[in-house]
This record gives C-alpha cells, structure tokens and sequence, in this order.
C-alpha cells in the first residue's frame, strides 16, 4: 500500500531547482528590461532631434512615422510592396539556398573544394551593389535582373557554412559506416545531413538577412514595384516622412522574420536538444 501511495505522489521541485527557475526568470527580466529601454532612448533621441538639431522635414519623428504609417497602408501599396520583395527574396534566395547547399556537400571530394574556393571568396568580398548593377546593365526590369544579384551574394555565404560543417564530419563514424557497407545514399541522409543541420541553419539565417538587404538595394535600381522602388519614389518626391516609414517598416518586418519565424522553426528542429539535455 504505501509503495502504491508512493508511486501516486508527484514528485516536488527541489529547492536548487527552484533557485535556478527564479534566477532564470530575473535573467529573464534584464534582458528584456534592457532591451526596450534601448529602444525607448534611441526613439526618445530621435524624436527629440527632429525639429531641434533638424527641421521635422529632413528628419521626420517617430510620431510622424506612425501617423504616415496608416496613409500608406490605406493606398493599398504597402501589402503589395512587402509581397513584392518578399516574393523575390523567397525565390532568389532559395535558388542560393540549393546551389550553396550542393556546393557545399560536394566539397567533400576535395577536387570539388578546390574548384569553387575562388569563386566563394569573390561572392563573399564583393559588394552587392556591383552584382545589382550587373543585373540592371544586362536584364533590366527582368525577373532576372534581382534574382542573379541576390544568388551571386548569399550562394556563396552557404555554400561556405556548409563546407565549413564538412570539414567538421566525424570521421570515425564515416570510416565506421564504410566498413559495413553502409550506402552512399544512407551515409549523406543518416550522418552527414543531421551533422550539417546547425551549419544549414546558421546559413539560412545570415544568408537571409544579406538577401532581404541584397533584395530592397535592387529594387532601388531595377524594379518598379517593391519596398527599394517605394524608397526610392519617396526620396525623390522628398517626402521624407513617407521615406523613413518605409525604412522603419523594412527594419521591423526583418526583425520580425528574424526574431519569430526563423527562430521559431529553429527551436521546433532542435527541440531534442533540450530534451537531451533536461534528461
């Protein structure tokens, strides 16, 4: 009977736990005390600047902004300039995605490392500028005019992380796998793909946010829709308010997709790791 009591008793927190819980919790609350009490002084500064070490028209408010904000999206340009860009950053980047990804697992044969060295060192130091003006000289407006530039810039940065994770295999367990006869097949999708899965995502989380950049910079030269082409529009015009509405905008949507949905699909793919490590 008192084994059965035992079994049905739920077993309490010790009190280290709850001393590492409440330590976690204030850690916590700094983090995100400082954190907005960076944003309140940086927007407090600028709020104050405009209108006192600048006119209010060279450098619109924060206030100003969010009243701006509501005009544009009743024109209806602001859903179809974001679904603009982020079409093209889904597509541009994803084709990288791919053609980094390959380059990346065939730098196991070293031949193969030693063939595209070069040409990843040229899409890492160059400028996305140079590749956006390359597309808008040859293509122009065409759709390939912003898909080469943002391929030629973040291809380069995957590829790069990926043949970074290869050099890291574990080489014993390879040579294990060899030695019975495990296929080639099996060996990239059992070991060498769970092995690169923080490489992958570490690219595509920089890789990212370069193209998101590479994109809006693109659509200032070659494009006549999308969050560069508005920006562009509006500087023009010297409508400054509408100007720094787009670029506040474009800092918090890459935020957003940063901070909630990249991190959010990390968290759910390496869920065992916290599982592993509460064990």
């Amino acid at each position: 009977m008192t084994a059965v009591q035992e079994r049905q008793e739920q077993p309490g927190k010790s009190a280290e736990e709850e001393r590492l819980e409440a330590e976690l919790r204030r850690e916590k609350q700094r983090k995100w005390f400082w954190r907005i009490l960076g944003y309140i002084v940086v927007l407090g500064v600028w709020e104050l600047s405009s209108g006192w070490v600048l006119e209010e028209n060279l450098l619109p408010g924060p206030i100003r902004i969010i009243q701006t904000f509501p005009e544009i999206v009743a024109t209806g340009r602001f859903f179809s300039s974001f679904g603009a860009t982020l079409t093209r950053i889904i597509v541009g980047f994803g084709i990288a995605l791919i053609l980094g990804s390959a380059i990346g697992l065939l730098t196991q044969i070293k031949w193969f490392e030693n063939f595209f060295r070069d040409f990843q060192t040229v899409g890492l130091t160059s400028p996305g500028l140079v590749w956006a003006l390359v597309g808008l000289i040859i293509w122009g407006f065409q759709p390939m005019g912003w898909i080469f530039p943002i391929v030629m810039v973040t291809f380069a940065l995957v590829s790069v992380n990926i043949a970074e994770g290869v050099r890291s295999l574990p080489k014993d367990l390879i040579d294990m796998a060899k030695a019975f006869g495990t296929p080639q097949h099996r060996r990239q999708r059992e070991i060498v793909i769970p092995h690169l899965a923080p490489f992958i995502f570490t690219a595509v989380r920089f890789g990212f946010s370069i193209g998101w950049k590479v994109t809006v910079l693109t659509e200032v030269f070659s494009s006549n829709e999308g969050i560069g082409f508005e920006m562009r529009v509006s500087s023009q015009l010297f409508q400054l308010d509408v100007f720094f509405t787009w670029v506040l905008s474009f800092f918090v949507f890459a935020l957003f997709l940063e901070k909630v949905v990249l991190q959010y699909f990390e968290r759910r793919f390496f869920h065992w790791r916290q599982e592993v490590s509460t064990a």
